[in-house]
């Protein structure tokens, strides 16, 4: 039978904080789009992430962890609020978030924690609850971008990631050391448009991925082209009886840009893509001399080979090409993150700090590696809702090494708060894992809710909300659409048989669509005449 979970907790209040020596440190690492594909804790079968991995080794790992809107902002305000996205009014990356409201940092800093963020923050207001911020300017850029750092600008030199793990240590080496810290370390990396660091760079270097060859060779693809080695089994998903599927602009295939995307610029212009201009004039423009001599080192013969063999290209070849480019980018753009992560953990060891610092590590939503063709987020399927996350707890705590029950990016902050030994504000939708991972709560949640909302947008994906069980998914797409979809994720878990209407699946239909309705009313989302 299923049951709706019930938060039990109280305002927060001085009277239920732990004594001060007591209270644990926080480090809450949070990159953007990377997906749980490409964790080498979760999965090796395309990158070694040895210093993320460190954190699941000495740590918990969450299997089953998701997020409630797979898109930047929105996750962001999730985090601070624990709420979902229509309660804290961040329903899409337009909105600018509301920094009036309570937060997770907020009762933190009211209770003795010193806090900080450094890095993206995305949400278009001034950061609040912080006694210090250094943010990233919108989105940021990986190469020599400006901070705002408590309301000045400054113009930075390097690498994004390294700059913001610099900045992160420094802030840890001049910190009060007489009280207990929250520290919230966001990366830009590794959102599009994937630039690695040049230290990665080499025209004769190893490549973190590598396409097999096809069969036959790449004059002669196989009849099926699911079969191409080394590509997801569903890069060439035809979507069909899915029409929210068929109607996305994400496809490696179609809309990844070449020189935008895959940065392939060349001289003489031929390539006038949609997003030459974003490139050239933006994202490369802010290479300074040196970094330019690195870059043009490695593209400028990829982008030769490529401009002499675009025109013999099969429409095949070109997609497999694509989606090799945008890997090696990608995870090259993930290699710099692990060794920032490294850079951390090897800074609270050789100060004192690990044995009582929780340790976070997650990304904003997941990401599409080539599966049904994509990248980008955004839909409720797999890929995109779900999400890494691995924590490494204080010492002392007797933990579960691997949590399998279905945890969302609402339950962050109330675990947060619990751990810091503050209690649980009654309007967050979330709740504490801390009892989870000690195996001490039973009653858990046997449901997620999941609601996204930008729409028209670049990638065209339309609305839709849903409800994810351990086994079943029933998503209903609406606004200009009205379709429903349900999946057997046991049975399919690559999401591409659409059980809803078929014969023999009229009552589980029936009972997803009653528990949907449940947690609807549950966290209040049953008016949907604004959206």
């Amino acid at each position: 039978m299923l049951l709706i979970f019930q938060i039990s907790c109280g305002t927060p209040g001085n009277e239920e904080e732990k004594p001060e020596a007591e209270r644990p440190n926080i480090v809450f690492i949070m990159t953007d789009d990377h997906s749980y594909q490409t964790l080498s804790a979760y999965d090796d079968r395309f990158i070694e992430t040895p210093n993320i991995d460190r954190i699941a080794e000495e740590g918990v790992k969450f299997v089953n962890s998701f997020v409630g809107n797979s898109i930047c902002a929105p996750s962001r305000a999730t985090l601070l609020t624990g709420k979902h996205s229509h309660k804290n009014g961040q329903i899409d990356n337009r909105t600018t978030f509301d920094g009036s409201q309570p937060t997770f940092p907020k009762y933190l800093r009211e209770t003795g924690y010193q806090t900080a963020l450094i890095g993206k923050w995305h949400l278009r207001s001034t950061p609040t609850g912080y006694d210090h911020w250094d943010r990233l300017i919108g989105q940021g850029d990986y190469y020599n971008t400006e901070f705002i750092t408590n309301g000045d600008t400054s113009q930075t030199d390097g690498y994004v990631t390294d700059v913001i793990t610099d900045r992160s240590l420094e802030w840890l080496e001049n910190r009060d050391s007489n009280r207990p810290f929250a520290l919230q370390i966001h990366h830009k990396a590794v959102h599009r448009i994937w630039m690695p660091d040049t230290s990665l760079l080499s025209p004769d270097g190893p490549e973190p991925f590598t396409l097999p060859a096809m069969e036959g060779g790449e004059d002669q693809a196989p009849a099926d082209p699911n079969k191409l080695a080394g590509m997801p089994a569903t890069f060439f998903d035809d979507y069909e009886g899915r029409r929210a599927a068929s109607e996305q602009k994400m496809s490696i295939a179609e809309d990844m840009d070449l020189v935008y995307d895959l940065k392939m610029l060349d001289e003489d212009g031929e390539l006038q893509t949609k997003y030459r201009k974003a490139y050239a004039n933006g994202r490369y423009s802010r290479l300074n001399e040196e970094q330019k001599a690195v870059w043009d080192a490695y593209y400028d013969p990829i982008i030769e080979d490529f401009m002499d063999r675009r025109e013999q290209m099969s429409d095949i070849e070109l997609a497999r090409w694509k989606y090799q480019r945008y890997m090696r980018d990608y995870l090259k753009t993930v290699q710099s993150v692990d060794k920032n992560v490294g850079r951390v953990l090897d800074y609270l060891k050789e100060n004192g700090l690990y044995e009582n610092t929780l340790v976070v590590y997650t990304s904003d939503q997941g990401f599409y590696m080539g599966e049904h063709g994509w990248f980008d987020k955004r839909f409720m399927y797999e890929q995109s809702m779900r999400t890494p996350l691995l924590m490494k707890f204080p010492e002392g705590m007797d933990t579960r090494r691997e949590v399998d029950e279905l945890v969302q990016n609402i339950d962050y902050a109330p675990t947060l708060l619990d751990l810091a030994g503050v209690k649980v504000p009654e309007d967050m939708q979330g709740r504490s894992m801390v009892p989870l991972v000690q195996d001490a709560d039973t009653d858990w949640r046997d449901a997620l809710y999941y609601h996204y909302y930008e729409f028209p947008n670049e990638h065209m994906v339309k609305r839709h909300y849903g409800i994810r069980t351990d086994r079943y998914k029933l998503i209903h797409f609406y606004n200009d659409i009205d379709d429903w979809e349900l999946y057997d994720l046991k049975e399919d878990p690559m999401e591409m048989n659409d059980l809803y209407g078929k014969e023999g699946y009229e009552e589980l239909t029936e009972q997803l669509k009653a528990r949907l309705a449940e947690l609807q009313e549950q966290y209040d989302d049953t008016d949907r005449s604004t959206y």
